[in-house]
């Protein structure tokens, strides 16, 4: 890391001491003055650059053995005159002066310790000076260096540490040693030091380069730049605008919003937030917090929330300080009432973010005009220690971030040469509301005593509680509950500093990796059982059913996807393998090819590195009860979800692919597509493009039939009418107690009927029954009341109109009694009827034989 740094350097020489000895006046003024203010110029090139000559130490012996300090090498005064001399840059491939990476070096390093064969060297130190005139370094703020290293390094200036990258395995008890990451090709990084490491006259830079084990197959190191950075004017921070701004959910994205960045300059002490309505109103100013520096960057990141927001309002707003403001953005924030959205889920960025990932990143705001921001499952970036690959992330994501809310996960490389995520918590602000000793349910038990088994369990739960800070989170928006987990086990991060001794199987200490696992699965048991939200996602690091060839995550998917299964969760959107895989668990199937229920397991990849899918009989999804509906190699590919009230629509996009890809698509086509659909009551149904999904039929409305009359006087019309019929069917219409057809009608398009029918004049007075006969023999009735002529009833006959076709008979025959010839008992009925008409009956139709 690099040196710490005061808040603000300025130019101390020549300005104040003119304008003191000005002020004395006389012979003695004048001459002093002029010497004041004559001082040397701040060099505009660099001091140091790829063809600067080096002496280097290449033989594999330790250049300040005992009893000589283990880094005396690193002082001005060391004397290095017996090391080999040669211009840079440095290196080795198998043994030979070959490229390394994209790199040729131009000075062959002897990387085996017998010359020809490994071991390889562990350890090669190099050193370089150069001078300064007198005054320089009063006029300076900081250096600034790029350099390009293979596999570890660390830089001093004159004796003092200014920065290391992949350090993890540096003891400091030793120079010769095996160090670092095995990450591929040779990384750049740029560092920056305060002026204070430098002095007026020479200045010796020291490197100690570190090969990451005994069969390595390459070794580099290349100083392409040191450059001068000079002061500002006394009082004044230097003016550089902020990078990095990156807007990050709060719990309540609806009325509040996090903010965070990195300054412009080492010297930029403090920060800040304006933000006003974007159209017109006061601007607020809301103090930022400082979240340390990291990666050896000695610019200090800043991150602040801003609440009392209102929802569903474009908002407008500015990072830094007076005189070193950003650039105007703008956001909204989440409308409770808006369920039609997007989001943007990405697999691991890590290789190619300088190349692949702004191409990808590009590609998919392209596809995704309204999204309200983006998931990420991890590995971000290749080494969480470098700086430079942070700054190459976010200049792809610089114009998503600044708008739109990061949702991310730490991945295995966010803790390669940082093992406690400074980078990452510097980076991200994410809400507070991760596992802890109160919402982990009755985990939380185990803690619970005087017992040395649950003091052990306390001690890591709540060490746990502040470290799974803002990297275990979820988030409301629109109805989607957005979770994010920690999957990565190291035990550095997840030790406590002070543990206390427990002996037996039952210590937690015997089964750290297991039981950070499920601290999260009972919190996120928890989150989900009282998720207000109608869908909700979760994304992490490595997958519970592995797609590379090699992998496997067993306890993952123990403790996990129980949890997503019991608790049906929608998405389940992973990475770490380097390939394309999506998939189900086999109890999920139907008896429908194309449609499932239950969560859909997602693994992705969105940079330029690629593994090799496991074969056939390794499948970890196959071995493990689930199902792969498309598994891809050679594959770089973005996910845009569409977010409505009733479905969730999943696209994937192939960005990018290499020659051995496993398909044949052109970049830009949709690569993998399903939609999620599901309703208010819960039921839920994953079908794949074209399939859709099981539609449960129509309540049926129960058919009906009305009379225009509660009565009619034999041989006179009434009219029937009639809802709820099958389209088309052709009706029956009889006159009971002995059955009389009296009429037919057809039904119409809507299923209703109009026609009107005869009553036989031979029908005796009293109650009788119309029923409407449908073609399978079942029946809608209605009962009316027949008068005699002459006999006072009034028949109330009339026509309707209709969409029946409608035909009829004459009903002019016999017809045999049908009721009694009761004067009283045809008053009662005609007063029962009127109270109850429209009370009907369907029942099977009875044969008169």
């Amino acid at each position: 890391m690099t040196s710490p740094s005061p808040a603000v350097r300025w130019r101390r020489s020549g300005l104040a001491s003119a304008a003191l000895l000005t002020l004395l006046g006389g012979s003695f003024a004048a001459p002093a003055a002029m010497a004041a203010s004559v001082e040397a110029e701040v060099p505009d090139a660099p001091v140091i650059t790829t063809d600067t000559t080096w002496r280097y130490l290449d033989d594999g012996t330790d250049p300040s053995p005992a009893p000589a300090g283990v880094r005396d090498w690193t002082k001005a005064d060391f004397d290095d005159a017996t090391w080999q001399s040669a211009p840079g840059s440095f290196g080795a491939k198998r043994g030979e002066l070959a490229s390394v990476g994209p790199h040729v070096p131009t000075t062959k390093l002897n990387q085996y310790l017998d010359g020809s064969s490994a071991p390889n060297v562990p350890t090669f130190f190099f050193r370089t000076t150069f001078e300064l005139g007198s005054g320089v370094t009063e006029q300076l703020a900081a250096l600034q260096s790029t350099i390009t290293y293979d596999d570890a390094i660390v830089v001093w200036v004159n004796g003092t540490k200014v920065a290391s990258y992949a350090d993890g395995r540096i003891t400091e008890t030793t120079n010769i040693e095996y160090a670092g990451d095995s990450n591929g090709d040779p990384v750049t990084s740029t560092f920056s030091a305060d002026a204070g490491v430098l002095q007026d006259g020479t200045n010796t830079v020291a490197v100690a380069l570190y090969q990451d084990r005994d069969t390595s197959s390459d070794i580099y190191f290349d100083m392409s730049s040191l450059t001068l950075v000079e002061a500002s004017e006394p009082g004044q921070p230097i003016v550089a605008p902020p990078t990095r701004v990156v807007l990050t959910p709060t719990e309540t994205p609806a009325t509040s919003q996090s903010f965070s960045w990195l300054a412009g300059d080492a010297s930029h002490a403090s920060g800040q937030v304006q933000i006003a309505p974007a159209q017109g109103g006061d601007i607020r100013t809301v103090d930022a917090y400082s979240a340390g520096v990291a990666g050896g960057n000695p610019n200090q990141h800043f991150s602040a929330t801003v609440d009392a927001l209102t929802p569903a309002t474009d908002y407008r707003y500015r990072v830094g300080l007076e005189g070193s403001w950003s650039d105007w953005f703008e956001f909204r924030t989440e409308d409770p009432n808006q369920k039609d959205f997007q989001f943007v889920y990405y697999g691991d960025a890590q290789i190619g973010l300088d190349t692949t990932w702004p191409s990808v990143v590009a590609q998919a705001e392209a596809n995704a005009p309204r999204s309200i921001g983006s998931v990420h499952a991890g590995d971000l970036i290749n080494t969480g220690g470098n700086d430079t690959e942070w700054l190459n992330w976010f200049k792809g994501m610089q114009n998503s971030a600044v708008s739109t809310n990061v949702m991310a996960a730490p991945g295995n490389h966010e803790y390669s040469g940082d093992k406690l995520l400074t980078a990452w918590k510097a980076n991200f602000e994410y809400p507070h509301n991760n596992p802890a000793i109160g919402s982990i349910g009755d985990l939380a038990n185990l803690a619970q005593g005087d017992s040395e088994v649950a003091k052990q369990y306390r001690a890591y739960f709540e060490h746990w509680a502040e470290f799974a800070a803002e990297t275990v989170y979820f988030t409301d928006y629109q109805d989607v509950r957005f979770i994010t987990l920690n999957a990565t086990r190291d035990t550095t991060f997840l030790t406590p500093s002070e543990l206390p001794s427990c002996n037996g199987d039952e210590c937690p200490s015997t089964k750290v990796s297991e039981m950070w696992t499920k601290f999260q699965a009972a919190w996120l048991d928890e989150v989900l059982k009282s998720s207000p939200s109608k869908w909700n996602v979760v994304t992490f690091h490595q997958p519970v059913f592995s797609a590379s060839e090699g992998r496997d995550e067993p306890i993952l998917r123990a403790e996990w996807v129980p949890v997503f299964q019991n608790n049906d969760i929608d998405m389940v959107l992973m990475g770490h393998d380097h390939t394309y895989a999506r998939g189900y668990v086999n109890t999920d199937a139907t008896e429908t090819e194309g449609i499932t229920t239950g969560p859909v397991y997602v693994v992705s990849n969105s940079g330029a590195k690629h593994y090799e899918l496991a074969p056939d009989a390794e499948n970890v999804w196959t071995n493990n009860g689930a199902t792969q509906v498309l598994r891809g190699a050679g594959v770089t590919t973005y996910q845009v979800i569409d977010v409505s009230e009733g479905q969730l629509v999943y696209r994937s996009y192939l960005a990018e692919k290499t020659e051995n890809a496993t398909t044949d698509l052109p970049i830009g086509a949709v690569y993998d597509e399903f939609t999620v659909t599901k309703d208010d009551s819960g039921e839920k149904w994953v079908t794949e493009a074209g399939i859709n999904p099981p539609v449960d039929p129509e309540p049926e409305v129960p058919a009906k039939i009305e009379l225009s009359a509660t009565s009619v006087v034999a041989g006179e019309r009434i009219s029937v009418s009639g809802t709820g019929f099958a389209e088309g069917a052709e009706l029956e219409i009889e006159l009971r107690s002995t059955p009389v057809t009296v009429g037919t009608a057809t039904a119409g398009a809507d299923g209703s009927f109009t026609t009107a029918v005869t009553i036989p004049k031979a029908t005796p007075a009293g109650s009788h029954t119309l029923a409407v006969i449908l073609p399978d023999g079942t029946e809608v009735t209605a009962g009316v009341t027949v008068a005699v002529a002459g006999g006072g009833a009034d028949p109330g006959a009339g026509n309707g109109s209709g969409g029946g076709s409608v035909g009829g008979s004459s009903g002019d025959g016999d017809l045999a009694t049908t009721g009694a010839d009761s004067t009283g008992l045809i008053l009662g009925a005609v007063v029962l009827l009127a109270l109850g008409l429209g009370l009907f009956a369907m029942r099977r139709r009875r044969h008169a034989e």
